[in-house]
């Protein structure tokens, strides 16, 4: 309790210059983030260059936590064995699974099915009601690499809250009252 009351006393001793400066320094550590992750999008062509496996129907592939990176590139073809990301009308998460079947269209068009390497039925059952097979426009991307473990966190801030608010205020703290 006593290193509290210390910290706040080191931001009533900073004079509004001080305090300026440091709210201007964490404004940019945010921006340079978004422009970092900005900058991503447009080098791996997807709308989200990184994601997190959030459950166990890709074990033993991928496990709940890892962290996928993801390219999007149009010119390339989707092929069977691809592992790729999806997103379904009305869901807001994206789904990590592997491509099953191609079905090619007369027009030239490519649909694809996907499943779960650890599920025993394929992804029609997730897809939106009456769709059937999934659209290039449905990937947000495909694995190219992946770290282990390292989206836990993710997870972890996800399901519990209060532990991410709390986590975020220290942060906040700690760089508005950190003078170097």
């Amino acid at each position: 309790m006593d290193s509290l009351s210390s910290m706040f006393d080191d931001v009533k001793r900073m004079d509004k210059r001080q305090f300026c400066y440091q709210v201007l320094s964490f404004g940019m550590i945010v921006s340079s983030a978004l422009m970092i992750w900005k900058g991503l999008m447009v080098v791996t062509g997807s709308e989200s260059p990184i994601v997190v496996v959030l459950s166990g129907s890709m074990e033993p592939a991928f496990q709940r936590g890892d962290l996928l990176f993801l390219t999007n590139y149009e010119e390339e073809d989707i092929r069977v064995g691809e592992i790729v990301v999806f997103k379904i009308d009305g869901r807001d998460i994206p789904i990590v699974h592997r491509v099953l079947k191609l079905h090619e269209k007369e027009d030239g068009t490519i649909k694809f099915l996907t499943k779960g390497d650890n599920n025993s039925v394929d992804d029609r059952g997730l897809y939106a009601p009456g769709q059937l097979w999934l659209d290039r426009k449905d990937v947000v991307g495909r694995a190219r690499g992946f770290l282990p473990y390292v989206g836990i966190v993710t997870i972890v801030m996800n399901d519990y809250p209060k532990f991410k608010y709390a986590v975020l205020a220290c942060l906040g703290l700690y760089v508005l009252i950190h003078r170097e």
